[in-house]
């Protein structure tokens, strides 16, 4: 259990120092960008390695397949919804509640691999990939909504915990479900992670920060590959 709560804090706290981090200073775009392409890198290599082959191989490519699809269509379905809601000028709530939508099926995928002594590339990537999130919703949550630093420091603080909580109860539930449904939510983790990818981190980088964002994207996933073996 108290793994899990480390781990869970793993994840949490780059998301609470970025927002923090944005609602101080303005980092160069470039800056932004290097750390997006960074991790988008480390969740490529932790979609491979610790989400859809532990369940391809468990549960095979029909299950691990749907869960995957599921995944990814849940986000980017939900993801539309937001932006059609809130429209542009509301993105810093957007890409609040997108970490949220990403985070809980990572998290739980993540309380579910420490069962099996993995999580160490998962954690690296979703703590990398949370960093930038924060920074630029916070950032533009002061800039363009008027939120005070203390409550949006509060809201993202809150958008944490929930993650740390939905790593303890995937932990803790992981001995109770079948090894069928552990591959589903594994890939389904997978699917989001995937989606939120190509909707969100490695387009947003490359427009940022330009042509050479692809070396920091190789670099997270070396890094990342490399944790992991």
């Amino acid at each position: 259990m108290l793994t899990a709560v480390l781990y869970g804090l793993g994840t949490a706290l780059p998301l609470v120092i970025g927002a923090a981090v944005g609602l101080r200073w303005s980092l160069p775009q470039r800056v932004l960008a290097a750390l997006m392409a960074f991790g988008a890198g480390t969740m490529i290599a932790a979609v491979s390695s610790e989400l859809f082959e532990p369940a391809f191989r468990q549960a095979g490519i029909v299950v691990s397949g749907l869960a995957l699809i599921a995944g990814a269509g849940v986000y980017v379905g939900v993801n539309h919804l937001i932006e059609n809601r809130l429209g542009p000028a509301a993105i810093g709530p957007a890409l609040m509640l997108g970490t949220i939508l990403d985070g809980v099926p990572e998290n739980t995928a993540l309380g579910v691999s420490l069962t099996a002594g993995g999580g160490v590339v998962l954690l690296v990537a979703v703590a990398v990939g949370n960093v930038p999130e924060a920074v630029g919703g916070a950032a533009l949550m002061r800039a363009r909504h008027g939120f005070s630093a203390s409550r949006a420091l509060a809201l993202w603080s809150l958008t944490g915990a929930v993650l740390v909580v939905v790593t303890v109860v995937g932990h803790s539930l992981a001995d109770s479900i079948p090894d069928v449904g552990i591959s589903a939510v594994q890939a389904f983790a997978g699917g989001a992670t995937l989606a939120v990818l190509a909707d969100s981190l490695m387009p947003e980088a490359y427009k940022d920060g330009g042509w050479w964002v692809g070396l920091s994207t190789a670099a997270g996933f070396l890094v990342a590959f490399a944790l992991g073996g």
